[in-house]
């Protein structure tokens, strides 16, 4: 399912983004994203957004009231389309997918960074540097520690990932003994 809201979320996400860049609204744009997304990811709004029981118009007016100043008329726009067309769930992958959007018009990318251990703000900084100059954009470093790792990392930017942590070496060696 998460390929298909991925899938379905894109165009919507590329229209907004070009409108955006057309009317010179990018960053009014992402803002209303960021919320939208975050709100429509929560469990209570999921089930309002769920429910069959409420209307398209309903559950629209609900999400536009709470964006409240922060919304555009063209957002609101885009709300009401969503909710007549059954697409209110997909709100945080289209979120997601402007800010990709954004972070490539931009010349940036964002990069999540699996630690077993937590990084000091220096490695963040080599790591980032390193990556800067791989791909040729500024970097934003998200790091998390995750203990199932048990020692290295693993590093996700856009499309690409790289995974150089020991719990995934343990399973290709593991795989490759046949056990």
């Amino acid at each position: 399912m998460a390929g298909d809201a991925t899938t379905i979320a894109r165009p919507y996400a590329e229209a907004a983004f070009q409108r955006a860049v057309e009317t010179n609204a990018l960053g009014q744009w992402a803002d209303m994203f960021s919320l939208l997304g975050a709100v429509a990811q929560d469990a209570a709004m999921q089930a309002v957004i769920n429910n069959p029981k409420k209307t398209a118009a309903q559950k629209a007016d609900l999400l536009m009231d709470i964006g409240g100043s922060s919304m555009s008329a063209e957002g609101n726009n885009l709300i009401k389309l969503l909710a007549d067309n059954g697409r209110l769930a997909v709100l945080p992958e289209i979120a997601a997918a402007f800010a990709q959007l954004k972070a490539g018009h931009e010349g940036t990318i964002d990069v999540e960074v699996a630690t077993a251990f937590p990084l000091s703000a220096e490695q963040e900084q080599t790591l980032a540097s390193a990556l800067k100059k791989k791909l040729g954009r500024d970097v934003r470093i998200t790091s998390t520690e995750d203990n199932s790792l048990i020692g290295g990392f693993r590093l996700r930017a856009g499309d690409m990932v790289i995974d150089g942590s020991v719990s995934s070496q343990i399973s290709q060696l593991a795989n490759q003994l046949g056990i």
